[in-house]
């Protein structure tokens, strides 16, 4: 009985700490780990107040789904060290010569340097062959940024969403930032320009089983028309389109972008 005690005591003492501990925002966006390409896109991703919205808390389990070559990862790896877990569900080796190539960059980021990134897990969500990137029902936030029209393109959207699913807690979240597309814009223009329409996103992830807990407007762009014959790429940063126009698309900033909240019913 004793010992029962002293470990309820134990694990009281931990969630109070926890609790009334602060996440090191000044670190995470602004530290020397940063590259100074991403750290100058803070003004326009907008992660400190994007992360709020989500409703991250110290002693999360937080899975980001896709974190390509690991922007977020800077900024969750530092928030988590030490109060919470971090799961980066990468693609899969086996993936195919491009994910081998971004995984393969993610990694390297990781391993060259440790005291930041030692603690993060490095998980596999790739369907069809990668489908558990955790343990089912462990995670309190999962979050996924600009992802939806790869889904979309690679047929595998839904199993995406379901994997969430499965993924996240009872009453858990599921935080979601992608390229808006007008409403009424046909499938086959999202595939190919990568913006999405809201009303797309929210019924992929009502098939899945989440539920729409709250809109953002912290990622929209009232400047970004929408209509480049190259899609969302010919804004920044990709600035792909036709040079003579690039201080133009420079003006314009990066895309316009929904910023989503779903809840994972409790029953």
């Amino acid at each position: 009985m004793k010992l029962i005690k002293f470990t309820f005591l134990i694990s009281a003492l931990a969630l109070t700490s926890l609790a009334n501990a602060e996440l090191n925002w000044d670190t995470a966006l602004t530290g020397a780990h940063r590259s100074e390409g991403n750290a100058a896109r803070n003004a326009a991703r907008h992660p400190k107040e994007t992360l709020q919205f989500f409703g991250l808390t110290p002693g999360m389990t937080v899975m980001e789904v896709a974190p390509g070559g690991g922007w977020y990862t800077e900024v969750l790896a530092v928030l988590l060290r030490d109060q919470g877990t971090y799961l980066a569900a990468h693609g899969t080796p086996n993936g195919g010569a491009y994910t081998r190539r971004s995984l393969g960059g993610f990694l390297r980021k990781l391993g060259e340097n440790n005291d930041v990134y030692g603690d993060v897990v490095v998980t596999e969500l790739q369907p069809p062959a990668a489908l558990v990137p955790a343990e089912p029902g462990t995670v309190d936030l999962a979050v996924a940024f600009r992802n939806v029209h790869s889904w979309m393109r690679a047929d595998q959207v839904e199993t995406y969403f379901s994997a969430i699913f499965d993924a996240v807690k009872p009453g858990g979240v599921f935080g979601l930032v992608q390229h808006r597309a007008k409403p009424g814009t046909p499938l086959d223009v999202m595939r190919k320009t990568a913006y999405v329409t809201e009303e797309q996103v929210i019924e992929y992830a009502e098939l899945a089983g989440f539920e729409l807990d709250a809109r953002s407007e912290i990622n929209a762009n009232s400047r970004d028309t929408k209509d480049y014959p190259g899609g969302v790429w010919t804004l920044p940063p990709s600035l792909s389109g036709d040079e003579a126009d690039r201080e133009k698309y420079l003006a314009i900033g990066e895309s316009d972008r929904m910023t989503l909240r779903f809840r994972k019913p409790n029953s």
